[in-house]
């Protein structure tokens, strides 16, 4: 199995990934970083989409030999996924541009098709509805870390 991006809850909020990096950010009030022009794009599976994707592969027989790729491919651009973020968190920080690391891809997309015929697998979880549930998660970690206020 090859796994591409995995979000949702119970990421370390300081794990260097981009979806947690966005959201600790607009979180907390700070201004969300983005790297270039923040058009390179990137793909990003839902941790139960994963699972789900594992338990597939682990129910097949020894016919089905990998790398067989598990990720989303409906991609979004990183200034795409920041503003859903700002837009879900309902905050209005600002967006900031950093230089683009020279090794980093503009594109990543995984091929799903050999999930989608060994397997009879896709994502089901879309990127909004994944990130509210990330989000939450978030939210609620860092409030009890003592990391935003808590609005009683």
């Amino acid at each position: 199995m090859r796994i591409f991006n995995t979000y949702g809850p119970r990421m370390h909020p300081n794990d260097g990934r981009v979806v947690s990096n966005f959201i600790v950010q607009a979180l907390t009030g700070q201004p969300i970083t983005l790297y270039g022009d923040g058009n390179q794009t990137r793909s990003f599976c839902y941790v139960d989409d994963l699972v789900a994707g594992m338990m597939a592969l682990m129910d097949t027989g020894p016919d089905v030999a990998g790398p067989i790729n598990i990720g989303n491919p409906v991609e979004f651009t990183m200034r795409e996924l920041a503003e859903l973020v700002r837009e879900q968190i309902g905050t209005g920080v600002e967006l900031v541009h950093r230089p683009l690391p020279q090794d980093d891809p503009r594109q990543r997309q995984p091929d799903i098709a050999r999930a989608r015929d060994a397997l009879s697998w896709e994502p089901r979880v879309p990127l909004k509805e994944g990130l509210a549930k990330t989000i939450a998660y978030f939210d609620t970690l860092l409030k009890d870390l003592g990391e935003i206020p808590d609005a009683a």
